[in-house]
């Protein structure tokens, strides 16, 4: 069994788009009118975009904890896991600061806002804590939240991993009952939704117990029928995003519907089988859900400076200026993917094993030192 699987990475690409449709379609914005012209299926769906983000942090618990099934987690292990983290999100996320950097000195200027608002801000921003603190009134790159998110399940995964890597399945049906109720009972409980974080944990955590899960069900048996699971996954998904009033007098709402849909979707399509999982695995969206992080925090500041141009110095077509801007999106991505996503990620991880081999040879030489 191989630990990459190409659907899922396919996958990436769609749920990045899912959600750059979703911001551009809603008021005022390029896909507004379209959006509106369509079935209520079709603007539900659009609508729904946002949706999208629950799945990524399920299908982030699921990669992560295949990719470390092999991890011996030593302390060695552990730095160079935090460095692997670390240098697959904020290099680009500094980038998409960068693009919009001469609006964030514009907002700075203004003397509408105090010297320790405009210092507030800033300190947010840099140390990625906009998942905790809510709306910051600036939107410079407002999908960021979600790497909030990605740090904390980061601090969390070693030790949920451990715990999750040999489970049985009695202990994953388990953590995968508390995952979808998890969320409902913090919501009930109190806990500020700001704390975006803590109420998503759980499908992070659901992501790893479906790892663990798809390592242990019988592939013999399942190999090739994984569209038994994704596709009534999708079709159940689909309907519920279009009706959700289906949770109307529940104690969830629709993300909370659609946690269990996600974990059966990723167990199919990574099993394979059936024209969804192929189409996702062939070579241009496998490589372009590898530069779907790059769209996904980059299209907000790619937009600062598309709008401006697109909505107010042209007369093009809004439904025209809409695919442009998709296109250019998919452009800057993938060379943010070339130039700096994968060159500085290889820099990072290289110099942080460099330094562990170095302080390893120090440590042997002390040792072998006579007293």
């Amino acid at each position: 069994m191989q630990d990459y699987l190409p659907a899922l990475t396919g996958l990436r690409f769609f749920l990045a788009l899912w959600v750059i449709v979703h911001h551009i379609a809603g008021r005022g914005m390029m896909l507004e009118a379209w959006t509106k012209s369509l079935p209520i299926a079709g603007q539900s769906l659009i609508f729904g975009g946002y949706l999208a983000v629950q799945t990524f942090f399920v299908l982030s618990g699921f990669v992560l904890a295949r990719s470390y099934t092999r991890s011996t987690w030593g302390r060695g292990e552990l730095v160079k896991y935090a460095a692997a983290r670390f240098a697959r999100i904020y290099p680009v996320y500094v980038l998409s600061l960068v693009i919009v950097s001469p609006f964030i000195f514009d907002s700075m200027m203004r003397p509408t806002r105090t010297s320790s608002v405009k210092a507030g801000l800033l300190f947010n921003y840099a140390f990625v804590l906009q998942g905790w603190t809510g709306n910051l009134g600036v939107g410079w790159n407002t999908p960021a939240w979600t790497l909030s998110c990605e740090f904390f399940f980061y601090l969390f995964f070693p030790l949920l991993f451990i715990w999750l890597r040999d489970a049985s399945k009695r202990t994953l049906a388990v953590v995968l009952a508390a995952a979808l109720v998890a969320p409902v009972l913090l919501a009930h409980a109190g806990v500020p939704w700001t704390w975006k974080p803590v109420h998503h944990l759980a499908d992070f955590a659901a992501g790893i117990a479906t790892a663990r899960l798809f390592g242990i069900i019988d592939v013999s048996f399942m190999r090739g029928r994984g569209a038994w699971l994704y596709l009534p996954a999708l079709l159940f998904g689909g309907l519920l995003i279009i009706n959700p009033w289906v949770m109307e007098g529940t104690y969830g709402d629709v993300n909370t519907g659609l946690r269990a849909l996600n974990v059966l979707a990723l167990l199919g399509l990574g099993l394979g089988s059936g024209l969804a999982a192929r189409l996702l695995s062939m070579r241009l969206p496998e490589y372009l859900g590898k530069a779907s992080y790059s769209m996904y925090i980059l299209h907000v500041p790619v937009l600062w400076w598309y709008s401006k141009w697109a909505m107010y110095q042209t007369m093009m077509p809004r439904l025209m200026a809409a695919a442009l801007y998709l296109a250019i999106v998919i452009a800057v991505a993938t060379l943010s993917f070339e130039l700096v996503e994968k060159p500085v990620n290889r820099w990072i991880r290289g110099r942080v094993a460099n330094w562990l081999a170095a302080y390893a040879r120090r440590r042997g030489q002390e040792s072998a030192c006579p007293a």
